[in-house]
């Protein structure tokens, strides 16, 4: 008879505890998702238009660009249109941002980086916020003052627009 109260006992404190540790949890996701809805400033994330990007300018450094392509190391679809990107770019002023840890981005500017002038590191970071870049991949035609005249998450209608002049 003995056996049996501690074994009870015993399973009671094991339930107590789970109980403890499950709403700890609960209370560690809850604060999660109140900063993760205070970080995107609303509690449903709103699809990202790359076209609000036209008619901004880009920083004065990289303004001879016509083309720009803004990938991130840690985008599959990046890796999978970089190639495309690097097709396009043959024979333009073209720029590659890639935003990321410089020893990831090997390889996307080992795709891009024959045909495109690459930016990476910290001026990468700095492109992207002054632009104001929400998706990746994105991809910018501009006209010769570095105004953007199109912008796309895809390339395909981009590259049939003719490079502004």
């Amino acid at each position: 008879m003995t056996i049996l109260i501690v074994a009870v006992v015993l399973v009671g404190l094991l339930c107590l505890l789970d109980l403890v540790l499950t709403l700890g949890v609960l209370r560690r996701l809850r604060e999660h998702t109140a900063e993760l809805e205070r970080l995107a400033g609303t509690s449903t994330l709103m699809p990202y238009d790359p076209r609000v990007l036209v008619g901004r300018t880009l920083p004065r450094d990289v303004a001879g660009a016509r083309l720009v392509g803004f990938f991130d190391v840690g985008c599959d679809t990046c890796h999978e249109r970089a190639p495309q990107f690097a097709a396009q770019a043959e024979g333009q002023n073209a720029l590659a941002v890639v935003s990321g840890a410089a020893d990831e981005a090997a390889d996307l500017v080992e795709v891009v980086g024959g045909v495109a002038s690459v930016v990476t590191g910290e001026d990468a970071q700095r492109i992207v916020r002054a632009l104001d870049i929400h998706a990746f991949p994105t991809f910018l035609r501009t006209d010769q003052d570095g105004k953007v005249v199109a912008a796309d998450t895809d390339l395909t209608d981009l590259a049939a627009m003719a490079p502004a002049t």
